[in-house]
Protein backbone atom coordinates (compact mmCIF):
# COMPACT_ATOMS: atom_id res chain seq x y z
CA UNK A 1 0.00 0.00 0.00
CA UNK A 2 1.29 3.48 -0.92
CA UNK A 3 0.01 5.10 1.88
CA UNK A 4 1.38 8.92 0.39
CA UNK A 5 -0.40 8.61 -3.25
CA UNK A 6 -3.94 7.98 -1.95
CA UNK A 7 -6.40 11.42 -2.16
CA UNK A 8 -8.05 11.87 1.21
CA UNK A 9 -11.30 10.01 0.09
CA UNK A 10 -9.24 7.22 -0.78
CA UNK A 11 -7.05 7.44 2.48
CA UNK A 12 -10.54 7.83 4.68
CA UNK A 13 -11.43 4.79 3.04
CA UNK A 14 -8.51 2.71 3.75
CA UNK A 15 -8.10 3.53 7.55
CA UNK A 16 -12.15 2.94 8.25
CA UNK A 17 -12.05 -0.32 6.11
CA UNK A 18 -8.71 -1.86 6.04
CA UNK A 19 -7.51 -1.13 9.26
CA UNK A 20 -11.07 -0.29 11.17
CA UNK A 21 -10.31 3.10 12.57
CA UNK A 22 -12.45 5.72 13.45
CA UNK A 23 -12.89 8.74 10.03
CA UNK A 24 -10.84 11.51 12.60
CA UNK A 25 -7.83 9.23 12.33
CA UNK A 26 -7.39 9.69 8.53
CA UNK A 27 -7.83 13.15 8.79
CA UNK A 28 -4.65 12.99 11.34
CA UNK A 29 -2.90 10.55 9.19
CA UNK A 30 -3.27 12.99 5.75
CA UNK A 31 -1.93 16.12 8.00
CA UNK A 32 1.12 14.17 8.92
CA UNK A 33 1.88 13.12 5.24
CA UNK A 34 0.84 16.15 3.21
CA UNK A 35 0.94 19.25 5.87
CA UNK A 36 3.78 18.28 8.88
CA UNK A 37 5.61 16.19 5.46
CA UNK A 38 6.33 13.63 8.07
CA UNK A 39 9.32 10.87 6.85
CA UNK A 40 8.35 8.20 8.91
CA UNK A 41 5.65 7.09 11.44
CA UNK A 42 7.43 7.56 14.37
CA UNK A 43 6.48 11.42 14.13
CA UNK A 44 3.38 10.84 14.29
CA UNK A 45 2.55 11.28 18.28
CA UNK A 46 -1.20 11.32 18.30
CA UNK A 47 -1.27 7.99 16.74
CA UNK A 48 -0.99 5.00 19.07
CA UNK A 49 2.15 2.79 19.12
CA UNK A 50 -0.18 0.16 18.23
CA UNK A 51 -1.45 1.73 14.92
CA UNK A 52 2.00 3.09 13.82
CA UNK A 53 3.47 -0.46 14.10
CA UNK A 54 0.33 -1.59 11.98
CA UNK A 55 1.35 1.20 9.60
CA UNK A 56 4.96 0.74 9.14
CA UNK A 57 4.35 -3.14 8.51
CA UNK A 58 1.76 -3.02 6.01
CA UNK A 59 2.18 0.52 4.09
CA UNK A 60 5.68 1.73 4.66
CA UNK A 61 5.86 5.44 3.62
CA UNK A 62 7.11 6.37 0.11
CA UNK A 63 10.27 8.93 0.91
CA UNK A 64 13.29 10.11 -1.21
CA UNK A 65 17.03 10.34 -0.23
CA UNK A 66 18.94 13.11 -1.14
CA UNK A 67 22.12 11.85 -2.87
CA UNK A 68 23.51 15.50 -3.66
CA UNK A 69 21.96 19.34 -3.44
CA UNK A 70 23.86 21.62 -5.62
CA UNK A 71 23.70 25.15 -5.14
CA UNK A 72 24.47 27.43 -8.10
CA UNK A 73 27.03 30.64 -7.26
CA UNK A 74 25.05 32.71 -9.99
CA UNK A 75 21.80 32.57 -8.85
CA UNK A 76 21.21 30.84 -5.82
CA UNK A 77 19.62 27.90 -7.63
CA UNK A 78 19.52 24.04 -5.44
CA UNK A 79 19.31 21.16 -7.95
CA UNK A 80 18.53 18.05 -6.08
CA UNK A 81 19.61 14.39 -7.10
CA UNK A 82 17.45 12.10 -5.61
CA UNK A 83 17.01 8.00 -4.74
CA UNK A 84 14.20 6.71 -5.33
CA UNK A 85 12.74 3.64 -3.18
CA UNK A 86 14.33 1.22 -5.70
CA UNK A 87 16.94 2.70 -6.15
CA UNK A 88 16.46 4.78 -9.49
CA UNK A 89 17.61 8.46 -9.37
CA UNK A 90 15.90 12.06 -10.47
CA UNK A 91 16.71 15.46 -10.21
CA UNK A 92 14.60 18.51 -8.86
CA UNK A 93 15.19 21.78 -9.10
CA UNK A 94 14.14 25.15 -6.58
CA UNK A 95 13.97 28.41 -8.39
CA UNK A 96 14.22 31.70 -6.01
CA UNK A 97 12.33 34.40 -8.15
CA UNK A 98 10.59 37.55 -6.89
CA UNK A 99 6.95 36.26 -6.56
CA UNK A 100 8.42 33.31 -4.82
CA UNK A 101 10.15 30.08 -4.85
CA UNK A 102 9.29 27.47 -7.75
CA UNK A 103 10.43 24.03 -8.08
CA UNK A 104 10.84 22.08 -11.01
CA UNK A 105 9.63 18.46 -10.61
CA UNK A 106 10.18 15.25 -12.81
CA UNK A 107 7.47 13.35 -13.60
CA UNK A 108 9.39 10.27 -14.95
CA UNK A 109 12.51 8.30 -14.32
CA UNK A 110 14.43 8.81 -17.66
CA UNK A 111 12.33 9.83 -20.81
CA UNK A 112 11.24 8.34 -24.24
CA UNK A 113 10.68 11.25 -26.08
CA UNK A 114 14.23 11.62 -27.46
CA UNK A 115 13.78 15.14 -28.13
CA UNK A 116 17.56 16.21 -29.23
CA UNK A 117 17.93 19.14 -27.09
CA UNK A 118 17.28 17.46 -23.57
CA UNK A 119 19.86 15.08 -21.21
CA UNK A 120 16.64 13.51 -19.60
CA UNK A 121 15.91 11.88 -22.87
CA UNK A 122 20.22 9.89 -23.45
CA UNK A 123 19.19 6.99 -21.31
CA UNK A 124 15.55 6.27 -22.70
CA UNK A 125 12.76 5.92 -20.25
CA UNK A 126 12.89 3.73 -17.37
CA UNK A 127 9.66 4.09 -15.72
CA UNK A 128 6.76 6.56 -14.53
CA UNK A 129 6.61 7.93 -10.81
CA UNK A 130 3.89 7.53 -8.30
CA UNK A 131 2.31 10.62 -7.29
CA UNK A 132 3.54 9.62 -3.92
CA UNK A 133 7.33 10.20 -5.56
CA UNK A 134 6.35 13.59 -7.25
CA UNK A 135 5.01 14.41 -4.09
CA UNK A 136 8.00 13.60 -2.09
CA UNK A 137 10.13 16.03 -4.70
CA UNK A 138 8.26 19.03 -3.09
CA UNK A 139 7.51 17.80 0.48
CA UNK A 140 11.83 16.59 0.40
CA UNK A 141 13.06 20.31 -0.72
CA UNK A 142 10.38 22.06 1.43
CA UNK A 143 12.10 20.14 4.52
CA UNK A 144 15.49 20.88 3.66
CA UNK A 145 15.10 24.50 2.91
CA UNK A 146 12.54 25.31 5.62
CA UNK A 147 10.59 27.65 3.04
CA UNK A 148 7.25 27.20 1.40
CA UNK A 149 7.19 26.34 -2.33
CA UNK A 150 4.20 28.63 -3.72
CA UNK A 151 4.65 27.61 -7.68
CA UNK A 152 5.31 24.49 -9.04
CA UNK A 153 6.40 23.35 -12.66
CA UNK A 154 5.86 19.43 -14.09
CA UNK A 155 8.78 20.29 -16.15
CA UNK A 156 11.63 17.99 -15.45
CA UNK A 157 12.72 14.58 -16.17
CA UNK A 158 9.93 12.67 -18.26
CA UNK A 159 6.56 13.31 -20.10
CA UNK A 160 4.04 14.01 -18.07
CA UNK A 161 0.93 13.71 -19.97
CA UNK A 162 2.51 10.00 -20.63
CA UNK A 163 2.01 9.20 -17.20
CA UNK A 164 -1.59 10.90 -16.89
CA UNK A 165 -3.25 8.69 -14.34
CA UNK A 166 -0.65 9.68 -12.04
CA UNK A 167 -0.09 13.37 -12.86
CA UNK A 168 -4.18 13.75 -12.03
CA UNK A 169 -3.41 11.95 -8.77
CA UNK A 170 -0.79 14.05 -7.85
CA UNK A 171 -2.35 17.50 -9.21
CA UNK A 172 -5.32 16.86 -7.23
CA UNK A 173 -2.96 16.54 -3.60
CA UNK A 174 -0.91 19.30 -4.24
CA UNK A 175 -3.48 21.73 -4.49
CA UNK A 176 -5.83 19.81 -1.98
CA UNK A 177 -6.38 22.69 0.86
CA UNK A 178 -5.96 19.73 3.02
CA UNK A 179 -2.54 19.37 1.79
CA UNK A 180 -0.16 21.83 1.04
CA UNK A 181 -3.10 23.94 -0.67
CA UNK A 182 -0.87 25.06 -3.89
CA UNK A 183 -3.29 26.88 -5.87
CA UNK A 184 -3.71 25.44 -9.37
CA UNK A 185 -3.16 28.55 -10.84
CA UNK A 186 0.13 28.09 -9.94
CA UNK A 187 1.37 24.96 -11.33
CA UNK A 188 2.27 24.67 -15.01
CA UNK A 189 2.27 21.24 -16.74
CA UNK A 190 4.83 20.83 -19.95
CA UNK A 191 4.04 18.67 -22.87
CA UNK A 192 5.86 17.69 -25.74
CA UNK A 193 2.53 17.45 -27.61
CA UNK A 194 0.79 14.33 -26.89
CA UNK A 195 -2.35 15.36 -28.60
CA UNK A 196 -5.13 12.94 -26.99
CA UNK A 197 -3.42 13.42 -23.41
CA UNK A 198 -4.31 17.46 -24.11
CA UNK A 199 -7.82 16.71 -25.18
CA UNK A 200 -8.32 14.73 -21.72
CA UNK A 201 -6.81 17.49 -19.61
CA UNK A 202 -8.89 19.85 -21.13
CA UNK A 203 -11.89 18.38 -20.06
CA UNK A 204 -11.11 18.01 -16.54
CA UNK A 205 -11.02 22.08 -16.81
CA UNK A 206 -8.22 22.33 -14.21
CA UNK A 207 -6.71 25.77 -13.15
CA UNK A 208 -2.93 25.23 -14.19
CA UNK A 209 -1.35 26.42 -17.02
CA UNK A 210 -0.65 24.21 -19.73
CA UNK A 211 3.14 24.24 -21.44
CA UNK A 212 3.89 23.00 -24.89
CA UNK A 213 7.05 22.64 -25.85
CA UNK A 214 7.16 23.96 -29.37
CA UNK A 215 10.84 24.36 -30.64
CA UNK A 216 10.28 24.36 -34.38
CA UNK A 217 7.90 26.87 -36.44
CA UNK A 218 6.69 24.00 -38.85
CA UNK A 219 6.17 20.58 -38.97
CA UNK A 220 9.03 19.35 -41.05
CA UNK A 221 11.73 21.37 -38.45
CA UNK A 222 10.27 19.79 -35.47
CA UNK A 223 10.63 16.29 -36.91
CA UNK A 224 14.56 16.74 -37.23
CA UNK A 225 14.41 18.17 -33.28
CA UNK A 226 11.54 15.89 -31.98
CA UNK A 227 10.65 12.36 -32.85
CA UNK A 228 6.89 12.97 -31.34
CA UNK A 229 6.15 14.72 -34.42
CA UNK A 230 6.25 11.85 -36.29
CA UNK A 231 3.37 10.75 -34.44
CA UNK A 232 1.21 14.39 -34.10
CA UNK A 233 1.48 16.53 -36.84
CA UNK A 234 1.73 20.18 -35.52
CA UNK A 235 -1.59 21.27 -36.84
CA UNK A 236 -3.08 18.95 -34.85
CA UNK A 237 -0.85 19.78 -31.75
CA UNK A 238 -1.87 23.57 -32.09
CA UNK A 239 -5.42 22.33 -32.33
CA UNK A 240 -5.54 20.26 -29.09
CA UNK A 241 -3.63 23.23 -27.24
CA UNK A 242 -5.67 26.08 -28.57
CA UNK A 243 -8.99 23.74 -27.40
CA UNK A 244 -7.36 23.69 -24.03
CA UNK A 245 -7.14 27.05 -23.86
CA UNK A 246 -10.96 27.53 -24.88
CA UNK A 247 -12.43 24.85 -22.90
CA UNK A 248 -10.12 26.31 -19.32
CA UNK A 249 -10.12 30.21 -19.88
CA UNK A 250 -6.09 29.42 -18.72
CA UNK A 251 -3.76 30.77 -21.40
CA UNK A 252 -1.32 28.53 -23.06
CA UNK A 253 2.63 28.99 -23.14
CA UNK A 254 5.06 27.46 -25.74
CA UNK A 255 8.54 26.88 -24.85
CA UNK A 256 10.73 27.41 -27.81
CA UNK A 257 14.95 26.14 -27.85
CA UNK A 258 17.08 28.79 -29.65
CA UNK A 259 19.30 26.19 -31.68
CA UNK A 260 21.67 28.62 -33.41
CA UNK A 261 21.12 27.58 -37.38
CA UNK A 262 18.85 25.23 -36.69
CA UNK A 263 15.26 26.65 -36.01
CA UNK A 264 16.23 31.11 -35.31
CA UNK A 265 16.34 32.58 -39.48
CA UNK A 266 13.99 35.41 -40.92
CA UNK A 267 11.66 32.36 -42.32
CA UNK A 268 11.31 30.71 -38.78
CA UNK A 269 10.48 33.94 -37.39
CA UNK A 270 8.27 34.42 -40.50
CA UNK A 271 6.67 30.56 -40.09
CA UNK A 272 6.46 31.60 -36.47
CA UNK A 273 4.32 34.78 -36.85
CA UNK A 274 1.89 32.69 -39.21
CA UNK A 275 1.72 30.00 -36.39
CA UNK A 276 1.37 31.85 -32.90
CA UNK A 277 0.59 35.43 -34.19
CA UNK A 278 -2.75 36.53 -32.66
CA UNK A 279 -3.26 33.68 -30.81
CA UNK A 280 -3.14 34.80 -27.38
CA UNK A 281 -0.36 31.89 -26.48
CA UNK A 282 2.64 33.02 -24.93
CA UNK A 283 6.27 32.66 -26.47
CA UNK A 284 9.22 31.73 -24.12
CA UNK A 285 12.55 31.84 -25.91
CA UNK A 286 15.40 29.65 -24.46
CA UNK A 287 18.74 30.22 -25.32
CA UNK A 288 19.66 26.08 -25.93
CA UNK A 289 21.54 24.83 -23.13
CA UNK A 290 24.53 23.15 -23.43
CA UNK A 291 24.13 19.42 -23.06
CA UNK A 292 27.29 17.37 -23.91
CA UNK A 293 25.40 14.73 -26.75
CA UNK A 294 23.49 17.16 -28.56
CA UNK A 295 26.81 19.44 -29.74
CA UNK A 296 24.14 22.41 -30.49
CA UNK A 297 25.06 25.64 -29.84
CA UNK A 298 22.56 29.01 -28.02
CA UNK A 299 23.02 31.80 -30.11
CA UNK A 300 24.51 34.98 -28.68
CA UNK A 301 22.30 37.53 -26.00
CA UNK A 302 22.22 39.64 -29.36
CA UNK A 303 21.30 37.27 -32.03
CA UNK A 304 18.36 35.77 -29.32
CA UNK A 305 16.92 39.25 -28.75
CA UNK A 306 17.32 40.33 -33.08
CA UNK A 307 14.97 37.17 -33.17
CA UNK A 308 12.82 38.39 -30.64
CA UNK A 309 12.20 41.46 -32.18
CA UNK A 310 11.54 39.48 -35.29
CA UNK A 311 9.05 37.96 -33.42
CA UNK A 312 7.00 40.53 -31.83
CA UNK A 313 6.17 42.47 -35.34
CA UNK A 314 4.08 39.23 -36.39
CA UNK A 315 2.05 40.07 -33.44
CA UNK A 316 3.83 37.23 -30.90
CA UNK A 317 3.71 37.95 -27.15
CA UNK A 318 7.39 36.34 -26.14
CA UNK A 319 10.21 36.84 -23.61
CA UNK A 320 13.39 35.34 -23.24
CA UNK A 321 13.50 33.27 -20.08
CA UNK A 322 15.86 33.76 -17.71
CA UNK A 323 17.31 30.34 -17.25
CA UNK A 324 18.15 29.71 -13.95
CA UNK A 325 21.24 27.11 -12.78
CA UNK A 326 22.92 26.51 -16.41
CA UNK A 327 26.33 26.22 -14.01
CA UNK A 328 25.10 23.60 -11.88
CA UNK A 329 23.55 21.64 -15.34
CA UNK A 330 20.54 22.64 -13.84
CA UNK A 331 18.22 24.77 -16.42
CA UNK A 332 15.89 23.68 -19.10
CA UNK A 333 17.08 20.38 -20.55
CA UNK A 334 19.78 19.56 -18.35
CA UNK A 335 18.49 17.43 -16.17
CA UNK A 336 19.15 13.28 -16.05
CA UNK A 337 19.43 10.47 -13.97
CA UNK A 338 22.84 10.89 -13.02
CA UNK A 339 24.87 10.00 -9.59
CA UNK A 340 28.60 10.69 -8.84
Amino acid sequence: MDIKSLPYEKLQEYVTQELGEKPFRAKQLYEWLHVHLARSYDEMTNLSKQLRERLAAEAPLTTLEKLECQISTEDGTRKYLFELPDGEAIESVLMRYHHGISVCISSQVGCRMGCRFCASTVDGLVRSLEPSEMLDQIYSIQRDTGERVSNVVVMGMGEPLENYDNLLTFLGMISDPRGLNISARNITVSTCGIVPAIYDLAEKKLQITLALSLHAPDQETRKKLMPVANKYDLSEVMKAVRHYGDVTGRRVTAEYAIVSGQNDSDEDAKKLGALLGGSGIHLNLIPVNPVTESGFVPPSRKEAELFKNKLEKYGINVTIRREMGRDIDGACGQLRRRRK
